[in-house]
Formats: C-alpha cells, structure tokens, sequence
C-alpha cells in the first residue's frame, strides 16, 4: 500500500502530513501526486469528499519551497467557485506549510480591498481567489499573472454551474502559456471537456471514480410527499421535514438541509427555529462575517442543523456531518452528487434523504438515471390528517357547512321585521297622496317661474350695430 513517504514530497511537507494525523493517501491523491511533481498537467475526476484538495496543495508547496516571489506577481493561482471552498484551501495551505515560509493570500469577495492589496504588494507564493473577485485587483492594476508557474482550478464543473467559464477563460489568457495547470472536477461537461482540451498540455488524467457517482458508504431515500392543497403545500413539507429528523433520533447528531432558492433557505431556518431545532442559514446573499460564524458554530458543533443553498455544497469540509437533508430535489442532477457527498466522508457512514414532490419526478428521474440505479422509497412519516393545519382546514369546513342552516335560523328570525316593512309600505300606499301632490305642485311652480337662460336681460354689446368705415 502506498503511503505518502514514497510520493517524494518535500520532508518538511511530509512532516506537516505526518502531525495532521495522516499516512496513507486517498487514491485521487496517490495517482495525482507524482505527475504533478514531475511538473506534468493534471486532469483529476474525483466525487466529492476523496481529498481532491491535499492531491494539489502537497505538490504545489513542494515545488513553491524553492524560490521567492515578487510583489504583485503570486507564483500560484488556486480559483475556486465558492468563498468557503477558497477558505478551505487556505485552511489547508496553513496546515501543510508550518514548517515552510511560504506566504499566500486569500481574495474573496466581503472582505475589504484594502486589506488584500496589502498582502498583495508584499508579494505572495500562493494566491487562493474566486474569480470575480481576482479580475476585480487584475483590473484596478493591483495584480499581475505573468509570474504563474502553477495553476489549480478546483471543482470545475461548479464553474460551469455558476457561469465563471468565461472569467476562467480570460484568467487562463492572462497566465504565462508555460505555467503547469491541475484540473479537477467531480464531472466532465462537454464544455469542461473543451477547456480541458484547449489549455492543458497532455494531462495525466486521474479518475478514481465513475463520473457522477456517490459514495458507497451513503445510504439513500427518497419521501415522495404530495400536499394536500397547493397553498398548504410548502407548511405540510416543512412538517414532513421535521418529522424525518425526527424519526432518525440521536442517530442525526448534525445535518446539513439543502433548499434550490436562497428565500426557502430563510424560511426553512425559521420555521425550524420556532419549533425549538437548533438551527441557522447559509447562503450566498449573507455577510461573509456571518458565513463564516455560522460554518463555525456548525464546525464546533454549536448549531445541529445547518439550512444551506447549494453555494455551500461545495464547500465544506467537515468530516463527521451524520445526515444530508433535500429539503428540493435539486435542478441539476449532478449537483444531488455534491450534495450527499456532504456526509459519508473519509470512509464514514452517512445518510441522504429527499424530499419530492409531484413536479420534482422528472428531476428525480434524471438523477437516478446519472447515478445509474434507483433511490430506495421511504414511508412518509406524517399523516396529513394529523397535521394541525389540515385539522383546522377540517374545522373550517364543518362550520362553512353549518353556515346554510345558520343561515336559515337568521332569515326566520328576520321574517317579522320584512312583514312589518311591508305592512308600512303597504299602509302608506293606502293613504291618501294629500302632502306628496302639494309638495310636487310646489316644486313644479317654482320650476315654472325660474328664468332659464338669459331670461329678460339682454347684455348692451348684442345691440350694438356694426357698421364698415367708410374711407373719408
């Protein structure tokens, strides 16, 4: 068996692998290793959770352990399409260069300009940025590329999910044509498959995994739900939610829920809030600050459940997360793949369950049909008879039912104030019209004597006669 004293990693490195608790590497890092120190590019396809991230960070810190840089000019470039993924390489650069005087520099967006532009001028070996955020320094004239020996573009089919390929490509175009690039995705897209083919040089493509697969050690479920009213729909999910927490006890010692649209994100967190869960959000539209309080709170396990958007599916690495929650059935089929492989990591034993509704079937179709075998259907443990809403509709409808004999009951006792009406009407009809005739006579004189018009006056300008000027 391999171990990583035989990769031929730099002793100081080996000796930072050896005190994080590690001796033997993972097979996407046994097979990416060696060619990316013999300075050959590399294509790996790995699921998530395989340790893609220490397969590029062991290499590029032995080969950066010789040299200096310069100001301005980072001798490495890591992109990442997420703010954690780019925090978790830095945590991982940190680890494995204790030993080492290497700087480096994180550019994410939340974080103030000034600051980076600091690290920047100093000079640093390696430079971890997304890429919004490093054409933002390249454009401001605070950042030049042309000093890149390595270049890693991790998680490159989320690139392509969040719409960076142009930015990666432009990127690509700023480097030095003789940097050494390292590739990884968990897929390959017919469009990642072109950029592969146009800017690395014979790669050495490492696949330790059919593409799209998820991990043995998970076990899958599916709850197939259907609401009992349309607008009662997203409430009665959210109690079938609570109920699969339940049902899985002291066994989901913490979980991650995924939801498709950043708004159910909050409401789901909230909901959950108030039905005492200890719970808190995570998604793109939230300050770094309190991205990265809530991602440690979830970390040191003060927070059980953690309400995310699929920005974070890509970007955590936390080894011991029991359970994966969907709370939607993602659009893209591949993204379920980042999503599960949240938990069962390192070897554990983890739990993915989904949430599906009638229109998701199709969705659901398609990621059975990439993971090439079919999710096990579970009991839906809620009873939408039970649930207090459905028992109130059931309330409201017997008293709408009784509304017609209430009804009734109402117009009986009003009869006798409708024949009372009728009996003044009637006895009005009866009497004889004396006051009405000589109201109207009245009224009728009073229109006759009202001058209408200009009535007698004649204005003095209408007799004037005009008569031509005669020309004396």
């Amino acid at each position: 068996m391999t171990k990583f004293s035989d990769l031929n990693l730099n002793p100081k490195v080996l000796k930072a692998v050896e005190e994080a608790g590690y001796e033997t590497p993972t097979p996407i890092q046994a097979g990416a290793i060696p060619p990316a120190l013999e300075g050959k590019d590399v294509l790996g396809i790995a699921q998530t959770g395989t340790g893609k991230t220490a397969s590029f960070t062991l290499p590029m810190i032995t080969l950066l352990a010789r040299g200096r840089a310069r100001a301005r000019m980072p001798r490495s470039l890591v992109l990442c399409p997420t703010r954690e993924l780019a925090a978790q390489v830095a945590e991982n650069f940190d680890t494995y260069t204790k030993h080492l005087k290497l700087t480096k520099a994180l550019l994410i967006g939340g974080v103030s300009f000034k600051e980076q532009d600091a690290l920047i001028d100093r000079g640093v070996d390696v430079l971890i940025a997304t890429p919004g955020r490093l054409l933002d320094h390249f454009e401001r004239g605070k950042l030049l590329l042309t000093g890149v020996q390595i270049m890693v573009v991790d998680e490159a089919d989320r690139m392509l999910d969040m719409g960076f390929i142009p930015d990666i490509e432009r990127i690509f175009s700023l480097t030095p044509f003789t940097r050494q690039t390292l590739f990884f995705s968990a897929t390959m897209a017919p469009e990642i498959e072109r950029i592969t083919n146009t800017f690395l040089s014979a790669p050495a493509r490492i696949e330790v995994a059919r593409q799209a697969t998820a991990s043995e050690t998970i076990e899958q479920g599916v709850v197939q739900f259907k609401g009992s009213r349309r607008d009662r729909e997203a409430s009665e999910k959210r109690a079938v939610l609570r109920a699969l927490i339940d049902a899985e006890g002291e066994k989901c010692t913490n979980a991650i829920i995924f939801c498709n649209r950043k708004s159910d994100v909050d409401i789901v967190a909230k909901s959950l809030q108030k039905y005492g869960y200890d719970a808190a959000p995570i998604h793109g539209d939230l300050d770094q600050s309190q991205r990265t309080r809530t991602l440690d709170g979830f970390r040191e396990g003060k927070v059980r459940l953690l309400v995310a958007s699929d920005v974070a599916a890509r970007g955590l690495d936390i080894p011991s997360v029991s359970h994966v929650f969907n709370f939607d059935v993602p659009g893209h089929p591949e993204d379920y793949v980042h999503r599960i492989g949240r938990t069962g990591r390192a070897g554990r034993a983890g739990k993915a369950i989904t949430i599906c509704i009638p229109r998701d079937d199709k969705a659901l179709d398609a990621i059975e049909k990439l993971i090439q075998k079919e999710i096990p259907r579970l009991e839906n443990p809620v009873k939408l008879e039970e649930l207090p809403e459905t028992k109130s509709r059931r309330d409201d409808r017997r008293s709408k039912s009784d509304k017609p004999q209430r009804d009734t009951e109402k117009r009986a006792d009003k009869a006798p104030r409708e024949d009372k009406r009728d009996a003044r009407s009637e006895e009005k009809q009866d009497r004889p019209p004396r006051q009405e005739e000589k109201r109207n006579r009245e009224r009728n004189e009073d229109r006759g004597a009202r001058v209408v018009g200009m009535g007698d006056h004649l204005p003095s300008f209408i007799a004037l006669s005009f008569e031509e000027r005669r020309a004396g």
